[in-house]
């Protein structure tokens, strides 16, 4: 397999792969006029394109009669030319979130994530309102197979160490994407993936935890969403010592999910654990399981 390097070493050699991106299936004759090139010249470019694996050639589709001659010869960009140019668009995306993070601080980079996905959570919102668990996270899988995201969904094993084997099973659904467009950038930035499970969680309604990322090294990114939940209100300003027991409001009742509702002493994080390690998700906290 060719080292497919981005396509900006060579800036004439880039426009010609660029253009055949833009244009689809082209021919020599198209491709050198617009770019104001010799027939020698656009020839050179493109043979140093198919010899990289950038580009490739076919033949030209006809339609009714053609006349005389050889088929017109047409090049088309290649799965590795299509990734050359994602990954210089991800060099342009680190430098930008780097300089973000340099001149505004960490805190710019969350808040510039949780806007990336403020507009996919607005979209997928209306084909997750109703339904089961099961039907509201297959929603989700296609709506983020229809992003690119090559997502599937299916039920989940139980998780939870010790307390799986008690009570009430810990097993939800398991959300799996197969492709991350911005996995590379992910890699330097985890706020990406971070905002990317809040907003899950907030569309499912339940907490979500995750588990695997393709920007960590993993094949698959992997999410595991809570199926059993136990649901309690408790007036706001008690216990404060627990995430979101408090609104802000006075008298305003706090909403709290609790993960499973097993009954193992001395196991931490279930409800008969007490060693007061137990710890609530709101839906103040976006439903994320930390």
């Amino acid at each position: 397999m060719k080292n497919v390097q981005p396509v900006n070493t060579a800036p004439t050699r880039g426009q010609v792969a660029r253009l055949i991106l833009e244009l689809g299936p082209s021919t020599a004759a198209t491709l050198g006029g617009r770019l104001g090139l010799t027939p020698a010249a656009i020839r050179r470019h493109l043979d140093n394109l198919i010899g990289e694996g950038l580009i490739e050639t076919r033949t030209a589709r006809t339609y009714g009669n053609r006349g005389r001659g050889r088929p017109a010869k047409v090049f088309v960009i290649t799965d590795a030319g299509r990734s050359a140019f994602e990954h210089a668009y991800d060099d342009l995306a680190t430098n930008a979130l780097r300089f973000l993070a340099e001149t505004a601080g960490p805190d710019a980079i969350a808040e510039f994530a949780r806007r990336q996905v403020a507009d996919l959570e607005r979209r997928y919102a209306p084909a997750l309102a109703g339904g089961e668990l099961t039907t509201r996270v297959q929603a989700l899988a296609e709506a983020l197979s229809a992003d690119g995201y090559a997502a599937s969904a299916g039920p989940a094993p139980a998780i939870g160490g010790p307390a799986a084997g008690y009570g009430e099973s810990a097993a939800g659904e398991q959300l799996c994407q197969h492709h991350c467009p911005v996995a590379h950038v992910a890699a330097e930035f985890p706020q990406l993936c971070e905002a990317e499970t809040e907003a899950f969680g907030r569309l499912l309604g339940t907490p979500v935890q995750r588990l695997a990322t393709i920007a960590h090294g993993d094949g698959v990114c992997t999410t595991h969403v809570t199926g059993t939940t136990h649901v309690t209100t408790q007036p706001a300003g008690q216990n404060p010592g627990r995430i979101g027991a408090r609104t802000g409001k006075a008298g305003a009742p706090a909403v709290v999910v609790r993960r499973g509702s097993s009954v193992v002493p001395g196991v931490p994080g279930t409800p008969g654990d007490t060693s007061g390690t137990n710890t609530d998700i709101t839906s103040q906290s976006g439903g994320l399981v930390i």
